[in-house]
């Protein structure tokens, strides 16, 4: 088994597409600084210090993952979610694999 593969099955809050990656995320705004929490159930759990409100949670939500992949901020879209905390982002790139690969080791770091 490839290790993209592995990781994809080890984390169900990741979906690898053809020239993406789609990201589960469970948020939690007004934090008192931005930052990736770790893991909740099927979720990859946020933490941003923009208050829910006009868009700045989402905003935020966006630049954090968009600077932890190592992408521009167009790249990353969100596609579900847009009034909860329990969102779907969409990062685009050349490289989903690289993006998926990414992420994983980043939490690694957390532990």
């Amino acid at each position: 088994m490839e290790r993209l593969e592995r990781v994809e099955m080890a984390t169900p809050w990741l979906r690898v597409l053809e020239h993406a990656v789609e990201l589960r995320i469970k948020v939690v705004p007004s934090s008192s600084r931005d930052r990736i929490a770790g893991v909740g159930g099927d979720r990859l759990r946020l933490r941003v210090t923009s208050p829910p409100v006009d868009g700045e949670a989402n905003r935020a939500v966006l630049e954090l993952l968009a600077r932890s992949a190592g992408v521009p901020l167009r790249a990353a879209t969100l596609v579900a979610g847009a009034s909860g905390r329990s969102k779907t982002v969409r990062i685009d790139g050349e490289s989903p694999q690289r993006i998926a690969r990414k992420l994983p080791e980043m939490l690694g770091e957390l532990r």
